[in-house]
């Protein structure tokens, strides 16, 4: 597998969630900022090589080896994403780009090793889980906190938008996994919502608020 090819299948896999009929050759060529005609030719490599199901106009989606791939690649992904926030002490909005690179290297000792030497992480520093070495992964009840009403209180558990920009902010409003949301007032108008966190109260928009997830 190039790497290229690994990236479209971990794309897929994501994208797939939302569109259980199949991804559009569009949303993947925007997902990736790619050209169409770039992506429907790499989707048809992939038929080829009998990791996706793709119809012309419908669609694509991973078929089971292809899901497989894909999940190797996203546990290497947040293996790597932990071992860089935990041992070197990267910030959260950091390790992404990094673990991009590495979530590559083909090594499957080197991965176990990983594995072991973080004592075997189910979740990476964003929240999400960490795929087993079968490609087993840990449903995780979550609501956006934009689901949530007034007196409705929850602790953050993951994150959606994972960009550096995203991250910086909920650094700087000093939200993190574990914190306690509770949701004091919403505003009909543009749906941001007042907070409560540790004693402070503050405005989040509904773009935050669509991007932080809860355990309610």
């Amino acid at each position: 597998m190039t790497f290229s090819e690994e990236n479209y299948l971990k794309s897929i896999y994501s994208l797939q969630k939302d569109s259980p009929k199949g991804v559009s050759t569009t949303i993947l060529a925007q997902y990736l900022e790619s050209k169409p005609a770039s992506v429907t030719e790499m989707i048809k490599k992939l038929d080829e090589k009998g990791l996706v199901l793709y119809q012309p106009y419908q669609g694509v989606l991973l078929n089971k080896n292809g899901e497989l791939v894909a999940l190797k690649v996203i546990r290497k992904h947040r293996l790597w994403e932990t071992f860089l926030a935990k041992k070197l002490d990267f910030s959260w909005d950091e390790i992404h780009d990094v673990a991009e690179q590495l979530e590559h290297i083909k090594s499957d000792k080197l991965i176990k090793e990983l594995d072991r030497f973080l004592g075997f992480p189910t979740h990476d520093p964003h929240g999400d889980p960490i795929p087993d070495e079968q490609g087993n992964v840990i449903k995780v009840e979550k609501k956006q906190v934009s689901q949530l009403v007034p007196g409705d209180t929850g602790t953050c558990v993951g994150v959606n938008d994972t960009s550096s920009s995203f991250l910086q902010f909920l650094d700087q409003q000093q939200i993190k996994l574990g914190t306690v949301i509770e949701i004091m007032h919403l505003q009909d108008f543009d749906k941001s919502m007042t907070v409560r966190i540790d004693g402070r109260e503050l405005l989040l928009s509904q773009i935050a608020t669509e991007n932080i997830y809860v355990k309610f």
